[in-house]
């Protein structure tokens, strides 16, 4: 029996290491893991080199769905349903991957990330919670993250109809 309780423990170090090295917050640790919050501020420290960040974590729906981090948060949650539908990975496993996957996606294109580790986390929140929901775009049919009970009838995509100033960024206007 010790030696499960054993395992389970060094999987949940080990989670949390990750999480961390992917930039998660200090609620996120705890509301992820079984760790105490001691053991998970010695490890922040020891994976960081710095004390974990203070202040509350994103609460608003609203964020996701302006231009860009609409299309990021839609991008990221396609990897996690697939390898949560599909593939059979557990929620955190999922997380992780999927993750990892919208990171190596924007470094293939030579992007900045707009979504960041815990943004992605409470991503999942609402969707468990029943706060968004994907909706097809009517022209190019790629699934996008809309609040949840939208009519989605005529519903196009910002990269189908970007706004006006899309992509028009202090960095682009002075390269």
């Amino acid at each position: 029996m010790a030696d499960k309780s054993l395992v389970t423990e060094m999987q949940q170090v080990q989670l949390a290491i990750e999480l961390i090295e992917l930039g998660a917050r200090l609620q996120v640790l705890e509301s992820e893991t079984e760790l105490s919050r001691g053991r998970l501020i010695r490890l922040y420290k020891e994976v960081r080199g710095m004390s974990p960040p203070k202040g509350m974590l994103p609460f608003s729906t609203d964020w996701f769905m302006t231009w860009q981090p609409n299309i990021h948060s839609s991008l990221f949650y396609s990897y996690y349903q697939r390898l949560t539908r599909t593939l059979g990975c557990t929620r955190m496993e999922a997380f992780t991957k999927a993750y990892r996957m919208y990171l190596e996606q924007l470094s293939l294109d030579d992007a900045e990330p707009v979504l960041g580790l815990t943004r992605a986390w409470t991503l999942i929140r609402y969707f468990e919670s029943g706060m968004f929901e994907v909706n097809p775009c009517t022209r190019c049919s790629g699934q996008f993250v809309m609040h949840a009970h939208t009519p989605a009838s005529e519903y196009v995509c910002g990269i189908c109809l970007p706004p006006s100033r899309a992509g028009k960024t202090a960095r682009s206007v002075s390269a």
